[in-house]
């Protein structure tokens, strides 16, 4: 793990949970969603934000 201060961590923490909010939220708005384009694009935009959350989790190894 890279050597973070305490207010590093806090804003990842932080941008962690937001990417959070943001997967469910995108995921729910996919699921009911009836137009093809639209539920498409909310997946899209979740799986972005997944990768959001993962590069996030990456500087905490």
């Amino acid at each position: 793990m890279a050597n973070l201060t305490a207010k590093e961590l806090s804003a990842i923490e932080d941008q962690l949970n937001q990417e959070q909010i943001l997967i469910k939220k995108f995921k729910t708005y996919a699921q009911a969603a009836s137009d093809p384009q639209i539920k498409n694009s909310c997946e899209q935009i979740a799986n972005q934000h997944k990768q959001h959350f993962d590069t996030l989790m990456g500087y905490l190894y």
